[in-house]
């Protein structure tokens, strides 16, 4: 029997309530509900349900960051998970999957690649002119393009490149962290990536330079300490907690002593074995958030942390001008994708947005040696 709509609003508005948000409030970050099937939708499946009811137009909302910035404040997704059974069922399973099995299997890497391989054009018309899909540093820039450039600068000078050192970039995307090294530090790159899609595009992008991309997993990598240097810009969330350590020893083993390896990843604030059910569902299947104590567990005995940098803010400031990009753009595509996707697309990039600005999540820069750089590290920021 399905809950009246009223008592089920008077229910979800006591829950929100805390944050501040109103059902069929007259706030820019207030709900109007368009279809009372919303409710329904919530109570049976929780946070995934309140994904799916956006991407059907079931509510709107003005300002989707400042909604998601202010439930997540006040950790209301934890309380609408809270509102059903079957959504608590959901995540115990969630969790037990993830201990039972191994992330890093075929089934890990086609779910990853299936979200690079969408459209390069779509990604084109979304991301700065260097297509790099991890977050910017604003610290001096005005525009994506200058906060893009100044982070493919910053990890440079972190890992102090020089002309000649040989560097491997591990999840390497469009190649835009290989082409930029390349023609600004004078160092030959291996790049590799699992997406057919971002390895023809870096191939070009890249062509006439000292690069090498490669259709290639990490875990195909050989172990001969072959590389100066390597790097891994938001890869480590699509790894799986089980195959952190490995991660780790793989990366080590292609390493020569003294080199430096710079991670940069979005990080959680807990240790979690699992990712919020919507995002698993539509956009990074299988992935997952490392915390602090997951990466240094990880690290322990294989490298040692010469410099650990949180910049997380920056990340939703990225997030909001890929959002405006797309929506620029969105009259190119909605032919191909249509209003669903766009709204899937939406939700996902303003949502993140909100984690971000509600300091839910993080995005740290990590620089690792494999025995202690002599005299110490010198930070760059």
């Amino acid at each position: 029997m399905r809950m009246k709509a009223a008592k089920a609003k008077e229910i979800l508005q006591a829950v929100l309530a805390p944050a501040g948000i109103v059902i069929d409030g007259n706030g820019d970050s207030d709900i109007r509900v368009r279809d009372e099937r919303f409710y329904e939708r919530v109570f049976a499946r929780g946070a995934l349900g309140v994904g799916e009811a956006y991407m059907d137009g079931w509510w709107e909302t003005d300002r989707l960051d400042v909604l998601a910035e202010k439930a997540l404040s006040k950790d209301i997704e934890f309380s609408i998970n809270d509102l059903s059974l079957a959504s608590r069922a959901a995540l115990a399973w969630g969790c037990l999957a993830a201990r039972v099995l191994n992330q890093q299997n075929e089934r890990r890497c086609l779910c990853a690649a299936a979200h690079y391989n969408l459209d390069n054009e779509l990604f084109r018309s979304m991301l700065d002119k260097r297509m790099v899909y991890s977050c910017a540093y604003w610290k001096n820039a005005r525009t994506l393009d200058e906060a893009q450039e100044a982070k493919l600068e910053l990890v440079c000078k972190k890992l102090y490149l020089r002309p000649g050192m040989r560097v491997l970039d591990i999840g390497c995307g469009w190649g835009s962290f290989t082409r930029f090294a390349a023609e600004n530090y004078g160092v030959s790159v291996v790049g590799i990536t699992i997406s057919r899609e971002q390895s023809s595009l870096a191939e070009k992008m890249c062509a006439g330079l000292p690069v090498q991309i490669r259709l290639q997993d990490y875990r195909g990598l050989g172990s001969d300490g072959a590389f100066d240097a390597a790097v891994s810009l938001g890869m480590l969330e699509h790894v799986g907690f089980k195959n952190y350590r490995r991660y780790m020893s793989v990366v080590k083993r292609n390493l020569k002593p003294g080199a430096l390896f710079l991670i940069q990843t979005i990080g959680g604030n807990v240790s979690v074995t699992d990712i919020d059910a919507w995002f698993n569902k539509y956009i990074f299947p299988r992935a997952m958030l490392p915390s602090v104590m997951q990466i240094a567990r990880a690290c322990e005995g294989i490298f040692v942390i010469e410099d650990w940098h949180n910049f997380g803010p920056d990340y939703d400031k990225t997030l909001m001008a890929w959002f405006q990009n797309l929506d620029k753009n969105w009259n190119k595509f909605h032919g191909k994708y249509g209003e669903t996707f766009y709204r899937m697309w939406k939700y996902y990039l303003l949502t993140c947005a909100g984690a971000f600005r509600a300091r839910k999540n993080q995005l740290w820069q990590i620089v690792l040696s494999d025995s202690g750089v002599r005299g110490g590290y010198v930070p760059v920021r």
